[in-house]
């Protein structure tokens, strides 16, 4: 508010109040980078689904709730129903005046505890979940030598007797490269699709009854890590050897050999860009 004094025609001083009402600015759109992490077994995958009961289902209701308006979320690629993660990454567009610490404590509060944000930023406009990635990392959790306990048990896949640690890391070797992995995934028929893909690492470690089998490639076919596994498992049990799944992987032939992995023991680690 102004204050403004004068003098009228006969010289008696007034007092003038000029009100100024600012315009109110609305926060600019912006895009939001969000990192998550989720139990899988709580729900039926990431994409979104006519039920509502996917990851990305739980999430956009829940930016909804704090933004007052229909939200779209991309996610940096899909998960089946059981698979976790631990670094899922996607992206939105929303005004939000409030800074990222703020708008990820609105998340963290509103989401149940099977799905939490790790982090939140804002990015550029041309920043894409899915299509700015370059690589991502998976890690599969197997028990050996008998059941888990009931605390590990929903996030891994038990396997008796013990496995052939090393053998399984012969074959690791083998299946690690550029190569057409058509074997080694579920492409449902679709013949044009490209299946070669660069698997840069394709670790196996054991600690105890428990093994971890890291994989990290510029891109995954659908379950091609979970077949990975079966494959390598099946090594580990003397039913298949190395070579036999070097054979496979150049056949570019899907077999009943290679068994895929229960959906509970992998995680999404990491995508990288």
């Amino acid at each position: 508010m102004k204050i403004r004094c004068g003098l009228t025609g006969s010289g008696r001083l007034i007092r003038v109040e000029t009100i100024t009402v600012s315009a109110v600015v609305n926060p600019p759109v912006q895009r939001w980078k969000c990192v998550c992490a989720y139990d899988g077994g709580h729900f039926n995958g990431w994409q979104s689904q006519p039920d509502g009961g996917a990851v990305q289902d739980v999430i956009e209701r829940c930016l909804q709730s704090i933004l007052d308006r229909e939200v779209r979320i991309h996610g940096s690629g899909r998960t089946d129903a059981g698979v976790h993660a631990y670094g899922q990454v996607f992206h939105f567009d929303a005004a939000w005046k409030h800074g990222p610490a703020k708008l990820a404590a609105a998340l963290r509060g509103g989401l149940p505890r099977s799905v939490q944000v790790r982090s939140i930023r804002p990015v550029r406009g041309d920043f894409h979940a899915r299509f700015s990635a370059r690589g991502k990392i998976y890690f599969y959790q197997l028990h050996q030598g008998g059941a888990a306990d009931p605390f590990l048990h929903p996030f891994c896949w038990s396997v008796s007797p013990s496995l052939a640690i090393d053998a399984m890391r012969t074959a690791a070797q083998r299946l690690t490269g550029r190569h057409d992995f058509r074997a080694f995934s579920a492409c449902n028929g679709r013949e044009r699709e490209d299946t070669v893909r660069c698997l840069r690492r394709l670790e196996v470690t054991a600690r105890g009854a428990r093994v971890r089998i890291t994989a990290e490639a510029d891109g995954f076919l659908y379950k091609m890590v979970r077949s990975l596994v079966g494959a390598l498992v099946a090594v580990g049990r003397g039913k298949l050897t190395p070579a036999q799944v070097e054979t496979i992987l150049l056949s570019t032939r899907r077999t009943h050999a290679v068994q895929t992995a229960p959906a509970q023991g992998l995680f999404l680690a990491r995508v990288l860009y």
